[in-house]
């Protein structure tokens, strides 16, 4: 992909609507590999608190909360949070993401990830990200392979999905700036 043809940025509370629309969109597929939601996560009001949660968390280097837009029309496409934020000696943190399913297969979550990436090591200072995803969940791993992501091992029995604890594959990446 020469151009760019998506960009991140953190979340807004006019972004609520838009957001809780894609989870709707999408929840029988985001099911199928996320800890299931609860059903308030699917409305707009708990978005907006979520939104508003998010700027508070970022302030205090808890967690930092990105939606993904399209380049063409500005559409909110997915969204992507770092969490999981340790400082001290680890400077590490877990990525995650969501990606609208008509988006898929476009090398547009790569794009995003490798965005998020870049502010994690440049701005934010992290030394490690680490990603995990279901091993039947192949093209969500591949995202992260193709940002550059390494397989580290499998988390036996880590997540609770649809009832059952599943697996999940390691990845990370570690920055490569040895100015940390």
């Amino acid at each position: 992909m020469s151009e760019q043809q998506v960009y991140v940025r953190f979340s807004e509370e006019a972004d609520a609507a838009e957001l809780t629309a894609m989870y709707k969109r999408n929840r029988e597929f985001f099911d199928k590999f996320s800890p299931s939601s609860l059903e308030k996560h699917y409305s707009e009001d708990h978005q907006l608190q979520k939104i508003i949660k998010s700027k508070a968390d970022r302030i205090e280097d808890r967690k930092y909360s990105f939606v993904v837009c399209h380049k063409e029309d500005g559409r909110i496409i997915g969204s992507i949070d770092l969490s999981f934020v340790v400082r001290g000696p680890l400077q590490s943190c877990m990525i995650g993401y969501s990606l609208d399913q008509a988006y898929n297969g476009k090398g547009y979550m790569t794009e995003a990830v490798k965005q998020v990436v870049r502010y994690a090591f440049d701005e934010l200072k992290f030394h490690r990200i680490v990603g995990e995803a279901s091993p039947r969940n192949p093209g969500s791993i591949r995202v992260l392979e193709k940002a550059g992501f390494h397989k580290e091992g499998i988390s036996r029995s880590n997540v609770k999905i649809n009832g059952k604890w599943e697996d999940h594959q390691v990845l990370a990446i570690i920055n490569p700036s040895e100015d940390i």
